[in-house]
């Protein structure tokens, strides 16, 4: 009986000393841990298409070993190493750009495929002079991706060409690809790639020979103009105010048919950027509809149409108008003033104040 004691204190003694075992253990690995990471060192030219910024070896030049930490001093004054964004600012060509391009013609998969025309949007957009040294043939292989079965793909590609279309010498070629764009906004059901492609077709003069592929397509577009997605009808919104401008369009946006709660649009609880494009859309419909080359023509609207919803007998645009006058948003209040007066005057009649009552939508209650 008296051996128990001295037992069950060398067992305590002897758990202390595993405990202080596994601790110091796990410092040690932790302070291995801790020293390999500050040991390693990016590579200075990485294989992964993600690597946008970071400077590419010159063509022929072997790359340097990643154990060198040590960067040589350029002429210009700074480091040689760095950022390709710095080359570019020192006049220098860092080939980044060519070398995304060069590597989107190899067989890549989906994902690869979709993080190299990434960076090429960004380096378009960091990279002017490169950006500017590319040619029509580097926009006709971005816009063959445009083919490509998987949406993330085709969506960077859109974005990849709507950085190069702020480029003016590339504006024509990528008009090329409008068709294709409209195509793709009108079958797929996918906000992030309408938004690529409405963005695209936004920074762009559309051609002639679009328009066929317009009417095709407006059907589309409401529908977009009326999901619930704000960042895609902002970009419908702000198109279709830009074909309403088009007189050979004009009917086919009016005719066009609509929910029966397309008027939801003008609430006063809409966020402030959609409102203001669909006041904007009002009134370039109201101007056109106006304008004596289109009242020389007697047309006929179907009774759900844009035409029906908007300046029908049975419409109540007008209590929407009047309400986002008092809207808390300026830009709002001011494009909502001049949907009304454009309603209650038309463009070949005159002033607001002599414009005869008949052609208002408002009551003289009102």
């Amino acid at each position: 009986m008296c051996c128990i004691p001295q037992r069950l204190g060398q067992m305590d003694i002897c758990k202390g000393v595993v405990s202080l075992a596994t601790a110091a253990g796990a410092i040690c690995l932790l302070y291995k841990a801790i020293r390999a990471g500050i040991k390693c060192q990016p590579p200075r030219c990485s294989a992964s298409p993600i690597c946008v910024a970071r400077e590419c070896p010159y063509p022929g030049e072997r790359a340097r070993p990643q154990e060198v930490p040590t960067p040589q001093v350029s002429r210009v004054g700074g480091p040689q190493g760095g950022l390709a964004v710095e080359r570019e600012q020192h006049g220098r060509d860092s080939g980044e750009l060519r070398r995304l391009l060069n590597s989107l013609e190899c067989k890549q998969d989906e994902y690869a495929k979709s993080m190299v025309l990434h960076s090429i949007t960004r380096c378009v957009y960091l990279l002017e002079s490169e950006a500017s040294a590319c040619t029509n043939d580097d926009i006709t292989l971005v816009g063959s991706m445009l083919d490509d079965k998987d949406n993330s793909v085709k969506i960077q590609a859109l974005n990849a060409l709507k950085a190069f279309s702020g480029i003016r010498k590339f504006r024509l070629k990528i008009q090329e690809h409008s068709i294709k764009v409209l195509e793709l906004i009108s079958t797929i059901w996918d906000s992030q790639l309408h938004i690529a492609g409405l963005r695209l077709l936004n920074n762009l003069p559309l051609p002639d020979f679009a328009h066929p592929q317009l009417r095709r397509v407006m059907p589309a577009l409401m529908e977009i103009l009326q999901s619930d997605y704000t960042l895609a009808q902002v970009q419908a919104a702000r198109l279709l105010s830009n074909l309403a401008q088009k007189n050979d369009l004009l009917y086919d946006i009016l005719n066009c048919q609509v929910h029966s709660n397309f008027l939801n649009l003008f609430q006063s609880t809409q966020p402030g950027s959609l409102l203001l494009e669909v006041l904007v859309f009002a009134e370039r419909l109201s101007e056109g509809r106006s304008s004596p080359h289109y009242r020389a023509v007697k047309w006929h609207y179907n009774e759900q149409s844009v035409h029906e919803a908007v300046f029908g007998d049975d419409s109540r645009l007008a209590d929407r108008l009047l309400a986002l006058v008092i809207h808390p948003e300026e830009d709002v209040q001011i494009q909502a003033c001049k949907v009304i007066v454009s309603l209650q005057c038309p463009q070949d009649v005159g002033v607001w104040p002599s414009c005869p009552p008949s052609h208002s939508c408002f009551s003289n209650a009102e």
